[in-house]
């Protein structure tokens, strides 16, 4: 938000008054309804990315019921970067998820996507998920970001985000995709993730619809509304 009154007055001071009121009513009006902050860009002599990319973290009570409204008000942003330097701005100050404790998860999605199944650039889309046993996870998740990030999974504009979660007996990682009906696209992503990840070739890989998440959760909780998780 801007300062209304912080710009030089001259005899027209009425008149860039009520010029300053509609200027700041239009700002607070875009601010409200695109609900972005000012633009990420790369910095001078910076590595740009293809996109800009958002680190998310959330973290919940086991157990506890959670409703879409609740799960999307317990997430939160980090911050969003534009370049490789500032990635690694953002990554060398953040805790590993191997030493994350309790029921944590960080997110890294593109910008403008937010990490629930029912945005909609996720809605008709789904996830491979890979069920890592503690002490893995820290490794995995560099590689899967570095290659996200890298377009090492060559599938166009299909790649969303990717989850990492930890959990108490095992830790989970993920990685979204916009078309799960695209069989072509979503075997790209298995073989890529098996490659990126150095996985046992007898490791299970499960693809979940956003659709059959939020149906399960529905059945589960006995709940109207989804939550991301």
């Amino acid at each position: 938000m801007k300062d209304d009154d912080s710009g030089d007055h001259d005899q027209n001071e009425e008149n860039s008054t009520q010029k300053d009121g509609e200027k700041e009513k239009m700002e607070r009006d875009k601010s409200q309804s695109s609900g972005k902050r000012k633009a990420v860009v790369p910095g001078p002599a910076e590595h740009p990315l293809q996109y800009n990319y958002t680190f998310w973290y959330s973290r919940r009570t086991p157990g506890r019921p959670t409703s879409s409204q609740s799960y999307e008000q317990n997430i939160k942003q980090i911050g969003t970067f534009a370049s490789v330097e500032q990635f690694w701005r953002f990554y060398s100050h953040m805790v590993r998820p191997g030493d994350l404790t309790g029921h944590s998860d960080f997110h890294l999605f593109k910008e403008g996507i937010k990490p629930m199944w029912e945005d909609d650039a996720n809605k008709n889309g789904g996830k491979w998920i890979i069920r890592l046993r503690k002490g893995l996870a820290s490794r995995c998740w560099e590689n899967l970001i570095l290659a996200m990030l890298g377009k090492q999974f060559m599938v166009g504009e299909e790649i969303c985000g990717a989850v990492v979660s930890v959990r108490f007996q095992e830790d989970i990682i993920s990685i979204w995709n916009k078309t799960a009906s695209d069989q072509a696209t979503t075997a790209r992503i298995r073989d890529t993730l098996r490659r990126v990840l150095n996985l046992p070739p007898n490791t299970i890989m499960e693809y979940k619809t956003h659709t059959d998440s939020i149906k399960a959760w529905e059945e589960f909780h006995g709940l109207v509304n989804s939550s991301g998780r």
